[in-house]
């Protein structure tokens, strides 16, 4: 990479893990000038847990940052899904094969562990990536052949501009880079509201050690997945099994009159043991010990698919293109995926005219969008059945557990399943797009619109 090309000017809107993954992977491939615009004061480095997965792995190893996540994650040996009401397990997957199969194991940590591993290697390129805390980025204002954006300090001072090479937004289900993409684009779309609503709860250790069955959940090397009708809980052990993560997935009662207001609210604990009521007692036990005033509830909302994530010099990242609901456990994995080829396409620029920054975004859409959007509708389609009532399909769905009991056939819940596990764990998209970058390149038509 030639001088001109490492002091290329790229922002990046959004310190999530989409963010971090672009900012690292960037200045991993020679990049020199990063600069990334966060509207909080920090990172805060807060969270429940987060499923670590071989094509999640895979990258942050390629990036430096696995070895420090994987001491503190639990490996996975097992999933077992069972009837909410009754504790009766429906099927058990043994999934020790995927360290063998995949190189990488499938693990559960805390997401903060992955934040931070990933915020620490941006720091190592510190004379790389440079942050901005506290600033609002209110509007993107020019596209192509410069974008430009308007930031805001929180904490006082003038708003003033900022002009790029390339923008990648990556902030979020509620981007604004998208609102005025789609704006400039003529394109009408909208945020979807899910009708879902999630808990995210961790227990310590200590909270659970005086209850036999719950020590028992918590020294496990797996994930069990409890389930019922329009609702069900996902639990694994964190940090070294000192804490037992637990997330849920209900109808969304308490957002529903002020679906603009923000994604997350105090949730009342009464009505979180009244949403599981009918759940077995060991539930009960445990969703008790949660303290009074620390119920926290995360209203779930997606996007329609975008005709495009590239417009002019500026693309979209993460959440801000393909929000997915939790039941494949790739949200965060895939915004890792994207800011991975984000570095790659972006390194393999073959001059810095605003047309080949175009060309090489959309390569990187080229790679990323059938499979983020294939993966975003997996995860709807496998909570589809999860969270089945009394009838025909729950009765076909359980003969499938039935028959996966006798070694036949797949697994309902999609995230346990092997064939869906191999699209997902077996791909490496940064590989696929060193291998098919200079042809996708070639082939790219001038876009009509910069």
């Amino acid at each position: 990479m030639d001088e001109a090309t490492q002091n290329l000017k790229i922002c990046i809107i959004g310190a999530g893990m989409g963010g971090l993954t672009c900012a690292l992977a960037l200045a991993n491939a020679g990049f020199k000038n990063i600069q990334v615009y966060e509207f909080a004061s920090n990172l805060g480095f807060v969270g429940a847990g987060i499923q670590l997965a071989p094509n999640m792995a895979r990258i942050l190893d390629n990036l430096g940052v696995w070895a420090d996540i994987e001491k503190e994650a639990v490996d996975l040996k097992d999933t077992s899904i069972r009837e909410g009401a009754t504790d009766k397990e429906l099927a058990h997957v043994d999934l020790r094969y995927i360290r063998g199969t995949y190189k990488y194991p499938h693990m559960v940590g805390h997401r903060s562990s992955l934040a931070n591993a990933l915020y620490e290697g941006c720091k190592r390129a510190e004379k790389s990536i440079q942050f901005f805390f506290s600033t609002n980025v209110e509007k993107v204002k020019t596209f192509a052949p410069k974008p430009s954006f308007t930031a805001i300090p929180r904490k006082g001072g003038d708003p003033y501009e900022v002009e790029a090479d390339v923008l990648l937004g990556a902030d979020g289900v509620k981007s604004k880079t998208r609102v005025e993409m789609l704006k400039e684009l003529g394109i009408h779309a909208e945020v979807k509201d899910t009708q879902q609503a999630a808990y995210r709860i961790m227990l310590r250790r200590e909270e659970m050690q005086h209850d036999p069955e719950l020590l028992e959940l918590i020294n496990t090397d797996g994930v069990i997945r409890w389930i019922g009708e329009k609702r069900h809980i996902i639990a694994y052990p964190v940090s070294n099994k000192n804490i037992y993560n637990i997330s849920t997935i209900q109808p969304d009662v308490n957002f529903a009159a002020a679906p603009s207001a923000t994604y997350t609210t105090k949730g009342s604990k009464t009505a979180m043991l009244q949403v599981f009521s009918d759940f077995c007692p060991m539930i009960h036990r445990m969703l008790n010990l949660v303290p009074e005033g620390e119920v926290c509830e995360w209203k779930l909302r997606v996007h329609a698919p975008l005709p495009t994530w590239v417009h002019g010099s500026v693309a979209l990242v993460g959440d801000a293109c393909h929000p997915t609901l939790p039941h494949l456990a790739q949200g965060a994995a895939q915004a890792i995926e994207d800011g991975a080829v984000i570095g790659v396409v972006l390194s393999r620029l073959p001059d810095l005219s605003p047309e080949s920054i175009n060309k090489a975004l959309r390569v990187y859409e080229k790679v990323r969008k059938e499979r983020a959007e294939k993966l975003v509708e997996l995860a709807a389609a496998s909570g589809r059945a999860l969270h089945l009532g009394e009838g025909e399909a729950k009765a076909e769905r359980d003969r499938q557990f039935a028959a996966l009991k006798e070694g036949k056939g797949s697994v309902p819940d999609k995230w346990a399943d092997a064939d869906v596990q191999k699209y997902i764990y077996g791909v490496d998209v940064t590989q696929i797009a060193q291998d098919t970058f200079q042809e996708v390149f070639r082939g790219m038509s001038t876009a009509a619109r910069m």
